[in-house]
């Protein structure tokens, strides 16, 4: 017995000389920096096209301002070339960068790892263990002196920080897991990510709250790496501050709010009957239920059937949106809206100005957005939204003073409030203005100043 003991003993003293020598070969030999300061930006989707490849590619111009010399790095599983890449970003957002020969891009071929659809059960958990594989690729091709994470990996903070020895920030658009979605299985409410079937079944759900609540302790754990914490608005702050603790900033992201003042004129009279949605075409966006909102104003009012119609524009990522579209096309042919309904996807600036400059009201539906860029972006063009009584657009865009737009939650509330704004248009002439007035806190130039003033301390002292 005595010598199986010290054999045992043996054996795990070499197993943790083993893991240390090899955490020591990873750290410092095949994980080893350049000589070249490389601000890496962890984005493996970044030309999606959306409010958060904004904030990505802001954010670079934000760094670069901080250090003209560094290069900054983008992973990513896209294809295009970097020219085509600038290009887009120049017609999708209007950004220019000073230095575009210090943008690199680092390609990762394992994006599979990170799809939705490779996870039709326990998604979270398989996207986050999917993103550390993801991780280990990009470090493995080039490990940067700063990792900023712009797309909500926090399971890849620990490899960055403690294999890839990098500085690690983060800028979170919304939890992977928030204390909303914990309620949500507590209360047995279905949704695009609680199924029928386990919102029904008492046993079923009190094992999905038990896979929530695990999950968010190990997630707690994880985002507890990075060393800046930036967030999009305060509903997204107060949930990653109960999950991760600390303290995270709120920087609210960039919206081409000056730009959209001055090149679309407000002209309320001269407004249109167009209701104007923006946003990816994702589940959670809930774009059937707009459906349903058109279906219920144009029953309740027919005079408006004529000349009313509903917009929707967004990017469209993969073939789950392509899925979705041809959704929403049949579902506007079943519910005779064929005539009423537009899809637009992959727009250029300049068309989605076109349609911001010609819509009346603009439609918002998803629950707990994070932030909401698309419903700043119609406040600076003179659309009066009317957005989802939830998350960053009821905490920090809309509120609920009724001075800018409104809030609503059912089919019929978000009727009645466009049905009002249409049909009484010159008793909103006023509050088109207010809307405008109060976006001036979410430009880019506001952006660039929070951003730098917390990201700058990840460049202390590096080469």
């Amino acid at each position: 017995p005595r010598s199986i003991m010290l054999g045992t003993l043996f054996l795990l003293f070499l197993l943790g000389v083993g893991l240390v020598a090899g955490f020591i070969y990873l750290r410092f030999f095949k994980f080893c920096h350049s000589n070249k300061l490389s601000i890496g930006f962890f984005h493996p989707y970044c030309t999606a096209g959306g409010g958060g490849e904004r904030v990505l590619w802001m954010a670079i111009k934000a760094m670069q301002q901080l250090n003209h010399e560094a290069f900054c790095v983008v992973y990513t599983g896209d294809k295009v070339t970097k020219a085509e890449l600038i290009k887009k970003v120049k017609d999708s957002f209007g950004i220019e960068f000073e230095r575009p020969d210090r943008i690199d891009l680092v390609r990762l071929h394992r994006r599979a790892w990170v799809e939705e659809s490779r996870y039709p059960h326990f998604t979270m958990l398989g996207q986050s263990l999917g993103s550390m594989i993801l991780a280990w690729e990009a470090m493995q091709k080039l490990t940067p002196h700063v990792m900023i994470d712009t797309m909500g990996y926090a399971f890849t903070y620990p490899l960055f920080r403690w294999l890839g020895g990098c500085r690690v920030g983060c800028y979170t658009h919304y939890p992977t897991i928030s204390t909303d979605m914990l309620d949500k299985i507590v209360t047995q409410r279905p949704s695009h990510n609680n199924n029928q079937r386990i919102s029904q079944s008492k046993t079923l759900s009190l094992a999905k709250q038990y896979y929530y609540y695990a999950f968010a302790l190990l997630y707690g754990f994880m985002g507890r790496f990075s060393q800046v914490v930036l967030v999009n608005s305060q509903w997204t702050r107060d949930h990653i501050k109960a999950i991760w603790g600390g303290n995270p900033h709120v920087v609210y992201p960039p919206c081409d709010t000056s730009t959209l003042s001055k090149t679309i004129p407000l002209n309320w009279s001269k407004r249109e009957n167009v209701i104007l949605s923006i946003g990816q075409f994702r589940p959670e966006k809930d774009h059937p239920m707009q459906l349903h909102i058109l279906h219920a104003l144009l029953t309740s009012h027919p005079k408006l059937r004529a000349d009313t119609k509903l917009v929707l524009v967004g990017s469209c990522r993969n073939d789950a949106d392509k899925k979705r579209i041809a959704g929403l096309k049949d579902l506007a042919r079943q519910l005779g809206l064929t005539d009423n309904v537009v899809i637009e996807t992959g727009i250029s600036v300049s068309q989605l100005r076109r349609w911001l400059a010609m819509a009346s009201v603009g439609l918002h539906t998803m629950w707990n957005e994070h932030f909401g860029i698309g419903v700043v972006e119609l406040l600076a063009a003179g659309v009066i939204p009317v957005a989802h009584n939830s998350g960053g657009p009821r905490s920090d865009i809309v509120t609920n003073n009724e001075t800018v737009g409104f809030l609503a939650s059912s089919v019929d509330e978000y009727a009645e409030r466009i049905a009002n704004i249409l049909l009484k248009r010159k008793e909103y002439a006023e509050m088109q203005q207010e809307g405008r007035n109060s976006v001036h806190r979410f430009s880019d130039e506001r952006f660039i100043e929070g951003f730098t003033a917390h990201m700058h301390v990840l460049l202390h002292n590096l080469v």
